[in-house]
C-alpha cells in the first residue's frame, strides 16, 4: 500500500495543520504505511490535506482514474472566520468552495466528533473521526526548562498560559480581559505573533494588554511553555480539536476551557473546568458578568482562583494526562491503516 500524502502550501502553513500533518507522517512510519509527500496518481491512495486549487485538480484526476481519494476536514468556515486579516470577509465564500472541494473525497477524516457534525452539513461524502493525536515524544524532558523559561519572560507560579497563534477566535479578548482582572497572577501566550497578518482589534488588544499578560511571540522550543505554565487557560470560541489542548493533557497541565461543543468530550470539574459563556458555569462559580458578546469573563477568574490552590491543580492535571493517554500517535496510527484498507 502506497499513499500520495499531499499537503498543499506545507512551505507557508504553520500552526494546527502543520502539526497534524507532521502527526500523520509520524503515525504512518508507526504503522509500516508508505507514503510520499509529492501529489501523485502513482499511488494506491491519495490523501489531502488542504483543498487547494491543486489539490482539487489532483482529486478530480484521482476520480477518472479509480484511485481512492481522502481529505482531511482541518478547515471550516466556521473555524476560519477571526483568524487573521481577511478571513471574516472570505469565510463566506468559503464554504461554498469547500462544499464542491470536500465532495470530490471518497471519504473525509475528520479531527473530531464536533468537526464531523460540521462537515455533515457541507457534504454527504462518509466521514471517519481521527484524532490529530498528541506527540508525546516532542514533550520528553519538558520539566527541565521550567526554570530557564520562567526567568526568561519573568513568569512567577501559578502562571496562566496559553500556546498557539495569536488570534481572536482562539478567546484572545477573554484572555486579556481576564489578565486585566486578576493583576496578581501572571498570564502568557506562547506563540507567534505577525502584527502584518493581524486586524486592528486583534492588535489593540495586544497593545493594550496589562503588564502581567506576556505575548512571548515564537518560542525555540515548545516544551518550554509546558514547563513555564501552570494552568493552560483556552478560551476559543470555535476549534476543530485543539493539539495544543491535547499536549497541555499530556504535560498534566490542568485546563480552564470554554463550554463549546468542541470540548464536550472532556468532563468537567474532573478533567477541566468549563466556563459557560453566558454565565453560571460547572463549579467554577462563574457570576456571569458578560464584557463583551459570549465572554463570561467573570467565569474565568473564579475558575482560575480554584486553581490556585496547588493540590487542586495537581488534582485535575493528573486526570487530564491519564485521559490524553487515548490520544497518543501509536494509539491511534493503525485507524489509518484501517481506513486504507477499507477504501481499496
Amino acid at each position: 500500500m502506497k499513499v500520495s500524502h499531499y499537503f498543499e502550501f506545507e512551505e507557508h502553513v504553520t500552526g494546527g495543520m502543520a502539526a497534524s500533518v507532521d502527526h500523520q507522517r509520524k503515525m504512518f512510519d508507526l504503522a509500516g504505511i508508505e507514503y510520499t509527500t509529492e501529489p501523485t496518481l502513482d499511488a494506491d491512495v491519495l490523501h489531502l490535506n488542504l483543498m487547494g486549487p491543486r489539490s482539487v485538480w489532483y482529486a478530480r484526476r484521482a476520480r477518472k482514474a479509480g484511485i481512492p481519494v481522502v481529505a482531511h476536514t482541518h478547515v471550516t468556515a466556521e473555524d476560519f472566520g477571526d483568524s487573521f486579516r481577511f478571513t471574516n470577509a472570505l469565510a463566506r465564500p468559503l464554504k461554498p468552495y469547500l462544499r464542491r472541494a470536500y465532495g470530490l473525497a471518497d471519504r473525509l477524516v475528520c479531527p473530531s466528533e464536533y468537526n464531523r457534525d460540521v462537515i455533515r452539513g457541507y457534504t454527504d461524502v462518509p466521514t471517519t473521526v481521527v484524532s490529530n493525536g498528541v506527540d508525546r515524544e516532542k514533550l520528553d524532558g519538558f520539566e527541565s526548562l521550567e526554570g530557564e523559561y520562567r526567568e526568561r519572560y519573568d513568569l512567577d507560579p501559578p502562571t496562566v498560559f496559553m500556546v498557539g497563534h495569536v488570534i481572536k477566535r482562539k478567546g484572545l479578548e477573554t484572555f486579556v480581559e481576564t489578565a486585566h482582572r486578576m493583576p496578581d497572577v501572571d498570564f502568557a501566550w506562547f506563540g507567534h505573533v505577525d502584527r502584518s497578518l493581524k486586524g486592528r482589534e486583534t492588535k489593540r488588544l495586544i497593545d493594550e494588554a496589562p503588564s502581567n499578560c506576556t505575548f512571548t511571540g515564537f518560542v525555540d522550543d515548545i516544551r518550554g511553555a509546558y514547563a513555564a505554565g501552570d494552568v493552560f487557560c483556552f478560551p476559543t470560541h470555535e476549534e476543530n480539536e485543539g493539539i495544543a489542548l491535547l499536549e497541555a493533557m499530556a504535560a498534566g497541565k490542568p485546563l480552564v476551557v470554554r463550554d463549546i461543543e468542541t470540548f464536550s468530550w472532556l468532563e468537567a470539574g474532573e478533567e477541566c473546568l468549563k466556563v459557560d459563556s453566558e454565565g453560571g458555569g460547572d463549579g467554577a462559580a462563574s457570576a456571569g458578568v458578560t464584557d463583551a458578546p459570549g465572554d463570561n469573563v467573570e467565569g474565568f477568574v473564579d475558575a482560575i482562583d480554584e486553581l490556585r490552590d496547588a493540590d487542586r491543580r495537581a488534582e485535575l492535571g493528573a486526570t487530564a494526562a491519564a485521559r490524553s493517554e487515548a490520544f497518543a500517535l501509536d494509539a491511534i496510527a493503525d485507524r489509518y491503516r484501517s481506513l486504507y484498507a477499507e477504501l481499496l
